[in-house]
């Protein structure tokens, strides 16, 4: 039966639409100065908008209602609270009132707050974001929050980003005010691509690794694997291709703009892009898709993994993050311009820009920084942890010129005078891409390829919007004060632009000479979690953060220790699922394998006294090496995770895990994998990578 999109398009989201058919046209025009101008909103008028909320609610069906909150964990939290109101006859009502709808009391006490919070400090507020659309989850109305402490701290991913989207707006409106716009409102927008795997769901069930961490931590290598290229956009499996439409149509109902699929470079790696839209709005699209991707594929028998590195020898997920700045007039300031003064506007933007990255390299790498994403960066099928800005040639040439006062020879020649000469139109799309850039310019956009697949685009969003906004604020204090704007602008940029030429790299990241380049170039090279938080809580962080009021240096210390106990949880469970793996299937696979080999030998030589049975005791040698081999290996790991976790200080004890326990892990795993494949089909202790990778 076909699909009518439009129609299906948004049908359980309260949007502007909906909101429109439904308020007093009054109630509509003043909810609309809080969504466009975020002016504070009423509590008749919240009570008019829960009213109206409430009967769409339950004509789709819902008879419950939850203020949906991005704790600190990563993903999505909800406590669900039916619309029912007793009456004096014994009967009920269904109701909902403007407080329930503004402000809801989850208990704060259990979600990670660093420390901040105790059990006897239990109290947690949400509180609605308007900006962001509720809508309708499985019978209960989801309601997009902010949620903070008793005390004021925000214990949340939303809150930071609306405080960073805000910062960037009041600082872009003074730059666009230089060049004499009056804009009411700069926001940034997002479209985060989503990379992801798909197995199936009895494989899965089987696999020990998959079910507790999300990824496999044994695994000999199948004989093919993505070295073909024949995976990357090829025809998709049948399967894959119902799972997909579910998918979609799913994801339209909840208004998501599901827009590009295809089968990625990995075997049974696929991904799927969306629309730009708000960051704030996209950030809530984003954790609502992950949701429903692993929901769709559980009614499919299948299973979705969104961890950065499931399997070893293929392809990672990541997550791009594709990021620019648009006026509410419609104008994109990262848009490439026809006319000097436009063009003038635009690189200063993009000067602020660059400036922001190479001051900030740290936070952006920070913003990114897990245990399943430090599998995967540098890995040569994602951006290295190496932080750098590629520009393409053309614009590449056009800020060389500016730099270096030297002609552009696109531009007949001649030095060029930011928006006083020619200079020329900049192609929105005259460069080619560079996949392996963190942060690449894309033609209207920046696309920061170094998310991961699993990674909230909360952190990563905020921290861009912040170091652009404190960059910006820069430029406009100093701006402000020139007697000779054209005159400042020009010296502004030519000085910024020579002062940060350093982080601009537009050659090929997985090359092994940009190390060394980039280390000449003083650059920072963050292999791990570990390495980037060290940096987390330097001075001129705490001061960028606090000044703009992104977060307080309490957040902050917060957040440092939030990080550190997620990565080594994260190690912890993997250790010791790997531990029981090997002593609940893959030693005792082995063992039961050498047992009936042995057996087999044996029985050859009472019927044939002659047999030499060369091969069986051949493979009894090298399994029994290998047995022995493996259970030291154990041994040594089980050493190195006691001795990881006998610190008290987050920091001692993740550097502990990357400096003893992970390399323990890789060792004991290359024994396991060589026994893995020497075992008859009937032994393997769990699916092999064949099973999970080519048989969806």
């Amino acid at each position: 039966m076909a699909v009518n999109v439009p129609e299906l398009f948004g049908s359980m989201v309260f949007n502007q639409k909906v909101m429109k058919d439904r308020l007093p046209k009054e109630t509509f025009k003043a909810l609309k100065k809080t969504l466009d101008d975020g002016e504070p909103l009423h509590i008749d008028i919240a009570n008019q908008v829960a009213h109206a909320m409430k009967e769409w609610a339950i004509e789709k069906g819902a008879t419950h209602y939850t203020h949906w909150f991005q704790p600190l964990t990563g993903i999505t939290a909800e406590k669900h609270d039916s619309f029912i109101t007793p009456q004096d006859d014994g009967s009920v009502i269904m109701a909902f009132s403007g407080k329930e709808l503004v402000k809801g009391e989850p208990d704060a006490s259990s979600f990670p707050s660093g420390g901040r919070r105790a059990t006897f400090e239990a109290r947690g507020y949400t509180v609605w974001d308007p900006t962001a659309y509720p809508f309708i989850k499985e019978h209960t109305l989801c309601i997009p929050t902010a949620f903070c402490s008793y005390t004021g701290e925000a214990l949340d991913k939303k809150t930071p980003l609306l405080r960073s989207m805000e910062a960037l707006n009041v600082q872009a409106k003074r730059i666009l005010k230089l060049f004499g716009k009056d804009i009411r409102h700069v926001a940034t927008t997002v479209g985060p691509e989503q990379e992801y795997f798909i197995v199936d769901r009895k494989l899965f069930d089987e696999r020990k690794d998959l079910l507790m961490t999300g990824r496999t931590l044994f695994g000999a290598k199948p004989s093919k694997g993505q070295e073909m290229d024949d995976q990357y956009f090829a025809a998709l499996n049948p399967r894959i291709v119902e799972y997909m439409e579910d998918l979609n149509e799913t994801l339209w109902k909840y208004g998501i703009y599901s827009k590009t699929e295809h089968n990625e470079v990995a075997p049974a790696q696929h991904e799927m892009a969306p629309i730009f839209t708000t960051t704030n709005l996209s950030t809530d699209q984003n954790q609502l898709t992950m949701e429903v991707m692993k929901k769709v594929a559980k009614r499919h028998g299948l299973v979705c993994l969104l961890h950065e590195k499931p399997f070893a020898g293929v392809n990672g997920s990541g997550k791009h993050n594709n990021w620019s700045m648009s006026t509410n007039e419609g104008e994109n300031l990262l848009e490439p311009g026809k006319t000097p003064a436009s063009n003038a506007q635009f690189i200063l933007f993009l000067t602020a820009i660059i400036k922001a990255v190479d001051e900030n390299q740290d936070l952006l790498r920070i913003s990114v920084a897990s245990a399943g994403n430090d599998h995967r960066l540098g890995a040569n099928e994602a951006p290295p942890a190496i932080i750098s800005v590629y520009l393409g040639d053309e614009l590449h040439a056009v800020l060389e010129s500016i730099k270096d006062g030297t002609p552009y020879n696109r531009a007949t020649n001649q030095k060029m005078t930011i928006g006083v000469d020619v200079l020329p139109p900049i192609p929105k799309d005259s460069t080619d891409r560079n996949r392996t850039s963190p942060f690449a310019f894309t033609g209207n956009k920046f696309e920061f390829r170094s998310c991961g697949s699993s990674l909230s685009i909360a952190g990563p969003n905020t921290t861009l919007d912040a170091i652009v906004a404190y960059t910006l604020k820069q430029f406009a204090d100093e701006l402000e004060q020139a007697k000779d704007f054209n005159s400042a602008l020009q010296a502004l940029i030519k000085r910024e632009i020579t002062a940060h030429w350093r982080i601009v790299f537009n050659g090929n990241g997985y090359d092994a000479s940009w190390v060394k380049e980039a280390e000449k170039r003083g650059l920072l090279n963050l292999k791990t979690l570990p390495d980037a938080m060290a940096h987390y809580l330097d001075a001129k962080n705490i001061k960028l953060f606090t000044e703009l009021g992104v977060y307080t240096e309490v957040e902050m210390k917060s957040h440092y220790d939030i990080k550190l106990e997620k990565y080594a949880q994260v190690l912890n469970i993997e250790v010791q699922t790997m531990l029981e793996m090997i002593n609940k299937d893959i030693l005792p696979a082995a063992y039961k394998y050498i047992r009936d080999v042995s057996k087999t030998v044996a029985d050859l030589k009472a019927v044939v006294p002659s047999a030499k049975a060369t091969a069986e005791t051949n493979l009894l040698s090298t399994l029994d090496g290998l047995v022995n081999e493996l259970a030291l290996k154990e041994e040594a790991l089980c050493k190195a995770h006691l001795a990881a976790k006998a610190s008290d200080d987050p920091m001692t004890i993740a550097r502990a895990y990357v400096d003893s326990v992970i390399p323990a892990m890789t060792e004991a795993r290359a024994v396991a994998d060589q026994i893995e494949p020497l075992l008859g089909e009937d032994y393997k202790p769990y699916p092999s990578y064949e099973d999970l990778l080519f048989r969806v």
